[in-house]
């Protein structure tokens, strides 16, 4: 016997019957489903000379008369059209048996979900199901049920309108009887088509039953989620009672759930949208007069969820499996999901969820007795294909006590200092470096609409530090400049391409984003450090690698999607390269930290959020990225001292450790080396500043001042990085007007009261050029004798005499052969008797005579001799 006669040989009324509402009045009267309105031709006056009009209303009225003839003659060929073929009335629940869908892991062998099996049916009479049930899902779904004739003129034309204007197939307005027939016999294709075929046969059924007949079979065909069909199964399903004693906030629930059973499922990730939906439906009773005031507010009152029964299901990686039935009901539809016997085959790996289960299980246990923090969430990809391979949500999907149902990985949380590797990536497109150097020191910045003042974790200052030292040891002053250097606009650019989906509304984010001051996806967060294991390349993540239909006909499959390069490889590298020194962060962590791995390279990031609400680690190979988070999921904060590394680090590196315990050791690309001309970016300069000056003026050394009176100076004179770099071209020209920048004078007062703090004594340099050393103060020297071209032997004695002057008088002459010193004359006295040395070899040499004031100012006259045999 087929479900259609079960249905109707159960007894009830055959009269049409119009049940009133109760704390209402009388039913509104039925109003004809085709009528055609009165035409009223009102009198016309007609300004126009010699225009008859009585001629002119009669051609109106034949106008008229023809267009609304013509409209029925095609809206009755409408109908004789899509009327053909269609179900009969009295067979129209008659419908193919329903096959599960199973779900796999990416072998193809594990099954993780199955949804399955025969329907949960249980016909039952409409006087058998409680009176709060009926007029919740009236409440919920059509309150003009009773007055209607199979569907809403004004729900239709609504729902056009909002299509039309969205650009999208026709949807919503559905009546019951028309969910009914699009349940029991239509497809659930968004179709104009479709919707007229669907309008067709609620008026039929209209017709032919009544109204507590329709609601009867609506009741029984309804679809809850899964396999539970109809009140009666899905209230012993989702109660373990009868619908008959549902009371008020049981029946709003079940009322909320076929708007979508999937969705809005009680075991779902959902649960906060099917609350909030039964609580409006219970409105709607209180406003329509189904119940009283009084009941509807204790209903409100009431824990909705805690009503439902625990889950019972077999079920394997839950969030994972729930997740993918999620995408599936979006992309095909419930009823071909819970009926069409689809074979998923997705991209988890069900050895490694194995491990993160246990390791996410163990480490939030832990976590509950050390730190308050009873959950946490994991998430493992591979960079280069964006494969899923493990997922858990919460620490135990069934644990009520800690929300183990909600899947975390696709909740935005905070992430702390985890993000600032997003930052300094984007930093180094720009042009800075690993060594350029910050001054971590408290620092007010300028910003809308407060000032904001971060503070390291440690509470303490760092003097000047390379952006390699910040990343690494997580400071969080320098990683606020470095925003501000990079710019926020185009970090949030940068983590768009990235995969980030959270960032959207850029009016909420500041300078406080490098610190973990946007919410994020722990799935999204994941993906955006594959870019840098996958060397600046974003590959989406994927979870399913086929679908088949049940003749096993591959409905999708997967394919490697085209490579997006969002950053430069030298940009992450140079990230890759400092997450992955564990020597630059032991000044903070440690030597032995869970951010490395005891058989392999690893880049590992933490976080840490204010007042201790979330913990995370993410970290990565070049074939595996893994994230965890850690924390309540009700946002309750852990205890002082729940950082990320001790949280979630060993959640992570356990993982990891498993993860690749066979797997080949991979290494990382190094960055390039680059010549960086520019001190700042090199490390250098800004603590001191080193000019070469005239030892005797004191002044800046020019080309005039002697060799012997110059001499290097380094002056202390602390600056930030802004008085050497243009911030968005860190490697062009130093600006000349430094001050014009809007946080300038702050970062630079910062580096002054710091300088102070350290007893610096604070020395400025000379900007004046020598003034002593000019060509013009150069001694004027002649040499009398001997003459050029003169004869003289060796070993003899021979007489020099010079003429020499000065502006600043000449403090004495010295005299040279060739560059040997011979002796000096000692002004006044400017003549002497000299020897040639007995070495001498024969032929010519330079005899000069070198006049010098008393700053060192030097003059110079010289003659070729000749040295005889």
């Amino acid at each position: 016997m087929n479900f259609c006669q079960n249905t109707l040989n159960m007894t009830y009324n055959p009269r049409r019957v119009k049940s009133p509402r109760p704390w209402r009045g009388k039913a509104r009267r039925r109003q004809p489903l085709f009528s055609l309105p009165k035409i009223r031709i009102p009198h016309l006056k007609i300004p126009f000379q010699g225009l008859k009009a009585g001629a002119l209303i009669r051609t109106l009225f034949l106008f008229v008369t023809s267009a609304v003839l013509l409209g029925g003659i095609i809206f009755i060929w409408l109908l004789a059209l899509f009327s053909r073929n269609l179900p009969n009335p009295d067979r129209f629940l008659e419908r193919a048996i329903p096959l599960s869908t199973k779900i796999y892991d990416r072998t193809g062998k594990t099954l993780l979900y199955d949804i399955h099996g025969s329907e949960k049916r249980t016909l039952v009479e409409l006087p058998d199901i409680s009176p709060l049930a009926k007029w919740a899902a009236i409440a919920a779904e059509d309150r003009s049920f009773y007055e209607h004739s199979g569907f809403d003129i004004k729900g239709i034309v609504r729902s056009v309108l909002i299509d039309i204007l969205r650009g999208g197939k026709a949807q919503g307005g559905s009546t019951i009887t028309q969910q009914l027939v699009k349940n029991a016999v239509l497809t659930r294709e968004k179709t104009y088509s479709r919707k007229l075929k669907e309008l067709i046969m609620a008026y039929q059924l209209e017709k032919q039953f009544s109204k507590d007949q329709i609601l009867k079979m609506y009741f029984n065909e309804i679809p809850y989620g899964s396999t539970v069909y109809g009140i009666e199964a899905a209230s012993f399903t989702f109660f373990n009672k009868s619908a008959k004693t549902l009371d008020l906030g049981e029946a709003a629930l079940l009322a909320a759930l076929p708007q979508a059973p999937s969705y809005l499922s009680p075991y779902g990730s959902h649960t906060d949208e099917l609350e909030k939906r039964a609580r409006y439906i219970i409105g709607v009773m209180a406003e329509e007069k189904y119940i009283s005031a009084e009941d509807a507010e204790r209903a409100q009152k009431e824990d909705l969820l805690k009503k439902f029964k625990a889950r019972q299901d077999n079920l394997l990686a839950p969030h994972f499996s729930l997740f993918i039935k999620d995408l599936l009901m979006e992309k095909y539809g419930d009823r071909l999901i819970e009926e069409g016997g689809l074979r998923i085959t997705t991209t988890l790996d069900w050895d490694l969820q194995q491990i993160a289960e246990e390791e996410v299980r163990k480490g939030a246990e832990n976590n509950e007795k050390k730190y308050s923090g009873g959950n946490a969430a994991l998430v493992s990809l591979d960079p280069k294909s964006g494969q899923v391979l493990a997922l858990v949500g919460s620490r135990d999907y069934f644990d009520e006590e800690h929300d183990g149902a909600v899947n975390v990985v696709m909740r935005p949380r905070q992430p702390g200092s985890s993000f600032k590797p997003i930052v300094y990536a984007a930093a180094f497109a720009k042009g800075y470096t690993p060594e350029t150097t910050l001054y971590d020191v408290e620092t007010v910045f300028k910003n809308y609409p407060t000032d904001y003042t971060p503070h390291n974790y440690d509470g303490k200052e760092h003097g000047p530090v390379s952006m390699r030292k910040a990343l690494a040891g997580s400071l969080n002053i320098p990683a606020v400049k470095t925003l501000y250097l990079a710019g926020v606009d185009t970090v949030l650019n940068l983590a768009e391409k990235m995969g980030y989906s959270t960032l959207k509304n850029r009016s909420r984010f500041g300078l406080s984003l490098v610190l973990g001051g946007a919410e994020v996806k722990l799935l999204d967060h994941a993906a955006g450090y594959a870019v840098l294991a996958n060397e600046g390349v974003y590959v989406p993540p994927s979870f399913i690698l086929r679908v088949e239909d049940g003749q096993g006909n591959v409905l999708e499959e997967w394919e490697q999607p085209a490579p997006k390069k969002v950053l430069e490889k030298q940009a992450v590298r140079l990230v890759t390269n400092i997450l992955s020194d564990n020597d630059a962060r032991a000044y903070v962590f440690g030597t032995q930290n869970p951010l490395t791995l005891p058989d392999r390279p690893v880049a590992a990031k933490t976080g840490t959020t204010n007042d201790w609400h979330d913990g995370w680690l993410l970290g990565y190979t070049p074939s595996l990225v893994t994230g965890v988070w850690t924390g309540n999921n009700d946002n309750k904060e852990m205890k002082r001292g729940a950082d990320g590394s001790y949280t979630a680090g060993p959640i992570w590196n356990a993982f990891m450790q498993k993860a690749l315990k066979s797997k080949p050791v991979e290494t990382f690309t190094p960055p390039e080396k680059e010549d960086i001309e520019k001190p700042i970016l090199r490390g250098e300069g800004t603590g001191q500043i080193k000019v070469v000056i005239d030892t005797i003026s004191k002044r800046r050394a020019t080309e005039w001042t002697p060799l012997s009176l110059r001499a290097e100076h380094a002056f202390q004179e602390p600056h930030s990085i802004l008085y050497f770099v243009g911030k968005n071209d860190p490697r062009g020209p130093q600006p000349s007007h430094p001050e014009d920048d809007p946080q300038f004078r702050n970062w630079e007062d910062g580096v002054l009261a710091w300088a102070k703090k350290q007893k610096i004594t604070m020395e400025q340099p000379p900007v004046e050029d020598d003034n002593i050393h000019l060509p013009e103060y150069r001694p004027a020297v002649s040499l009398i004798s001997p003459t050029e071209s003169a004869v003289l032997s060796a070993g003899s004695s021979f007489t020099i005499s010079v003429q020499a002057s000065a502006p600043r008088g000449v403090r004495s002459i010295k005299i040279f052969l060739d560059e040997t010193f011979l002796g000096e004359l000692l002004t006044p006295n400017l003549s002497g008797v000299f020897s040639l040395p007995g070495s001498l070899s024969p032929g010519p040499h330079t005899l000069s005579s070198r006049a010098y004031d008393d700053v060192l100012n030097e003059g110079e006259a010289h003659a070729v001799i000749t040295v005889s045999q």
